[in-house]
């Protein structure tokens, strides 16, 4: 049994974990038992919706908890070792976990007959939709198996692995929401109209945030097309591709910085999922305490929490004006000559091996 002090040393998830592992050893939760949902993790523990869909995701991970569509999370049957210890490595019993079985799929679910009907773009679909419930933490080669009803080596003969799944999730994303061709013919309304795309991108599919930034994981093609795409507005200015990608940067940056703020609060590589309106509602009861003290006269006297679209088109406005002297005519620097704001990585040096990926986000 883990001390209450251990406990407390664990990250939100982790406890969360803990408890319902306990409640599972102690036969509180016995095989078949529905463990408590997203909801009721949230309400008993007092954490995030993503925390508490981290917390399942990762008792799936251990075998002890299945997904039934229709029904919830079930406490999955185990079998004891041949010759268990009571106690196990961890103070607690171990089990062996049953080879995997495909449940029989419901009405409603589509799902292969078998591993051969099975389809890239199947694998890829159901990846991103485990993702978008779940975050990229829930998602797994095996949860993706498991959803599809197949084997986990049944993927692999479609997928290398869980990095080429998630580029090809990343790729898919953004095919689905590809730049126009021809594009605007304006490069204000070309770059106003790319902002927008990955903004709604990142608002559907929050996990592909921190995927795509520059400083990202992932690299595909249909992200060097969207950059290649935006590059080319900047360019038809006169600009150089030096130029175009310190743009690129500039935009970029605020795009998914935006989503960042808006949409999902990191906080030490735990995520809170809640959106920035879901966020100030929650303090409620915190912030009235602060505003009845009278420290913070401004901060208290908005009309209510902000509109995170508005937000993001007025300051998206704002950059382009900044940065129209720069795209259209260049700027004077400290040389005297015209061209784009001086850095190292953009002019005229080596930045290095990886330090300038061609990525946006």
């Amino acid at each position: 049994m883990m001390s209450t002090t251990a406990k407390q040393e664990l990250p939100p998830y982790a406890r969360v974990v803990a408890d319902i592992r306990a409640r599972i050893d102690a036969g509180e939760l016995r095989p078949g038992d529905r463990v408590p949902s997203t909801r009721e993790i949230m309400r008993e523990w007092g954490v995030a919706m993503a925390t508490a869909t981290k917390a399942l995701a990762a008792l799936r991970q251990e075998g002890l908890v299945e997904g039934v569509r229709g029904v919830g999370t079930l406490v999955r049957k185990r079998e004891p070792d041949s010759a268990p210890d009571p106690r196990g490595s961890q103070g607690r019993r171990e089990y062996r976990i049953p080879p995997e079985r495909p449940r029989r799929p419901e009405p409603t679910e589509r799902r292969p007959a078998a591993d051969t009907a099975l389809t890239r773009e199947a694998i890829v679909r159901v990846a991103i939709t485990i993702a978008d419930a779940e975050g990229i933490e829930g998602l797994s080669m095996r949860r993706v198996a498991t959803q599809l009803g197949v084997s986990t080596m049944a993927l692999y003969r479609h997928v290398a692995n869980k990095d080429a799944l998630v580029t090809a999730m990343i790729d898919q994303v953004y095919t689905e929401h590809a730049l126009p061709e021809p594009p605007p013919a304006g490069w204000r309304e070309a770059l106003e109209l790319a902002l927008r795309t990955e903004w709604g991108i990142y608002r559907r599919h929050p996990w592909t945030v921190r995927l795509t930034m520059l400083a990202g994981a992932v690299q595909s093609p249909q992200l060097l097309e969207n950059a290649e795409w935006m590059m080319r507005a900047v360019s038809s200015q006169g600009r150089s591709p030096d130029e175009a990608m310190a743009v690129l940067t500039f935009v970029s940056a605020y795009t998914s910085g935006m989503a960042l703020q808006a949409t999902r609060a990191v906080v030490e590589d735990y995520e809170f999922g809640m959106d920035a309106e879901h966020w100030w509602r929650s303090r409620g009861p915190e912030f009235l305490r602060l505003a009845e003290q009278g420290r913070y006269p401004l901060t208290f006297s908005i009309s209510g929490p902000p509109d995170v679209h508005g937000v993001f088109e007025l300051g998206m406005k704002h950059l382009l004006d900044g940065l129209t002297p720069l795209i259209e005519g260049g700027v004077v620097t400290a040389e005297g000559r015209s061209g784009a704001v001086p850095h190292p990585d953009v002019q005229g040096s080596d930045p290095g091996p990886g330090s300038c990926p061609l990525r946006h986000g």
